[in-house]
């Protein structure tokens, strides 16, 4: 089981999608297999949207991100979602 970043729910794993933070670069991993620190979330856009809200990557990866580095990775969330 792993807790989704937007909506905080605890889900298995199989049902969310990884973002790996490995040596400064952020990364959609969408087989769970990337180095590095990871978080998850649901595949849907209402916790991309929570999760991008609350700041979530910041926090939990303990970083500042530009704005174009958030806005990519959920571009690709998005895409990896359909």
């Amino acid at each position: 089981m792993r807790r989704c970043i937007g909506c905080m729910e605890s889900k298995p794993k199989q049902d969310l999608i990884r973002i790996a933070f490995y040596e400064g670069e952020l990364s959609v991993d969408p087989g769970g297999k990337a180095k590095g620190r990871g978080v998850y979330l649901c595949r849907n856009r209402e916790c991309a949207a929570l999760a991008k809200k609350k700041n979530a990557l910041q926090r939990n990866f303990k970083q500042n991100f530009s704005g174009e580095t958030i806005d990519r990775i959920f571009e690709e969330l998005l895409n990896a979602e359909q």
